[in-house]
């Protein structure tokens, strides 16, 4: 039976277990990458790793086994959130790296993260591997592949907190692993930090999610850490994704902090030690204030596309030392392997906050406060929502200006809104944000109703 080529996305491959993602098609991939390996002149052994989603197991054995059959060796590093995968590429003798996660998607989901050297495989490289395995070919392998296995997690957390440091001065910090990967790390590491008033919640691996599903995104997913960090009067709380590499905060208030403005923190600690002048890069969900704040700051301010594969391309591109989307992925190169990393970006930002001796808030009080929602998202089927999105650039570029980098970012002057068609599921992503709640509502309203008359259910 045929591979869905539906799977076969911007940034990775990701799908309904054992609907379009099934034991067949963890076979094709693994066909089709060792076929791009060889493509590549690549030699070496592979990294492959898996969040702890059950389907997981199933999905290893056949990726595994088609990379073997391939005539490629693997290195397996076991049950790790997606940024110690990126992290073995560079520490252990690999020539790549697979990830199996199915990152911030409901169970239900499972998919491959995949990489080249340690560039991340996207966009036309997908495409080509599709091309690849459903020719069937492999490489043409001279012997069969083995497998060994590779113990890393205690030495990713030995290299983090070298890197980090002991926490300058005590602070009470509530941590929520949702049940996902980042279970497996989040006690040791801030441990080893020096961080020993920490209330964890939901740090058991548990890839079903039984308490709360693991996506900081949404508001809904937050209220636990929200409400700890209130219960326990904590300097603040800080949530993971389910492969951990996406990053949620909240202040000692229990406000979340967004993406968007954590990175205005980082950015300018980078600037306070090592020179302004320097580009940083963001998604275009992101709030003005951020571009606002790093030419403030001295920095150039970058908006570019979403998603993790092409957030790091562009990174190289530019030598920017940090990057971060609202979604909470944050990326460094100062510092550290330019890889997005939700538990050393954790670890970053508590050195930032004791090294301060001042809150969050705090820090951020500085910053214009626009109103704003968080990311919506709105189900549109896959085959349709592309098409939206090129209309509604169309429509609202006869009367505004539009930002068309990535989806359609439509410029009102006292505010803006957001339309874009997400790459890992089936839905719309929204967003809008002004200087009043009025003028938001009708921001929102004029956006949605467009939307609505091409038939979307908002």
């Amino acid at each position: 039976m045929a591979v869905s080529r539906a799977i076969f996305r911007q940034y990775d491959i990701r799908g309904i277990v054992r609907d379009d993602l099934t034991e067949e098609a963890a076979r094709a991939v693994g066909r089709g990458y060792a076929a791009l390996l060889g493509e590549s002149g690549a030699r070496g052994a592979v990294a492959v790793g898996r969040d702890n989603r059950p389907s997981g197991e199933m999905l290893f054995a056949a990726l595994v086994g088609a990379l073997t059959e391939s005539g490629v060796d693997v290195v397996d590093v076991g049950v790790v959130p997606t940024p110690v995968l990126y992290w073995s590429l560079h520490n252990l003798s690999v020539a790549g790296g697979i990830q199996i996660t199915g990152s911030h998607n409901p169970p239900e989901y499972n998919g491959f993260k995949m990489s080249l050297g340690t560039g991340s495989v996207h966009g036309e490289a997908i495409q080509r591997l599709y091309e690849l395995q459903a020719r069937g070919d492999s490489g043409g392998p001279t012997a069969r592949g083995g497998v060994r296995a590779e113990s890393v997690l205690e030495r990713y957390v030995e290299d983090v907190s070298a890197r980090v440091g002991r926490i300058s001065r005590p602070l009470r910090v509530v941590v929520d692993c949702g049940n996902g990967a980042g279970s497996l790390v989040a006690e040791r590491l801030f441990g080893r930090l020096g961080l020993d008033r920490t209330t964890y919640l939901f740090c058991e691996s548990d890839g079903t999610f039984p308490n709360h599903h693991p996506d900081p995104t949404v508001v809904a997913n937050l209220q636990d850490l929200i409400a700890a960090v209130r219960r326990t009067g904590a300097d603040l709380g800080v949530a993971f994704d389910g492969d951990a590499d996406r990053l949620g905060v909240v202040d000692r208030d229990g406000r979340i902090v967004w993406g968007d403005h954590i990175l205005i923190l980082y950015a300018r600690d980078v600037f306070a030690r090592t020179g302004t002048g320097q580009p940083v890069i963001f998604d275009v969900k992101c709030s003005q204030a951020l571009p606002d704040a790093i030419a403030r700051a001295g920095g150039t301010p970058v908006m570019w596309k979403t998603g993790h594969s092409l957030i790091k391309e562009k990174m190289k591109e530019l030598h920017a030392p940090i990057a971060g989307e609202m979604s909470g992925h944050m990326f460094f190169t100062e510092g550290f392997y330019g890889h997005d990393d939700a538990l050393y970006g954790a670890a970053r930002l508590l050195r930032i906050v004791a090294d301060s001796g001042r809150g969050l808030d705090e820090l951020l009080a500085d910053v214009p406060k626009f109103v704003s929602t968080p990311e919506l998202r709105i189900d549109c089927p896959e085959e349709l929502k592309f098409d939206i999105v090129a209309r509604a650039a169309e429509y609202f570029r006869r009367s505004h200006d539009v930002i068309d980098v990535d989806g359609v970012r439509v410029l009102f002057g006292d505010g803006w809104g957001l339309i874009r068609a997400s790459n890992t599921q089936p839905v719309l992503v929204s967003r809008y944000e002004a200087l009043t709640e009025a003028r938001l509502a009708e921001i929102r309203g004029e956006m949605e109703g467009w939307l609505r008359a091409q038939g979307v259910s908002v």
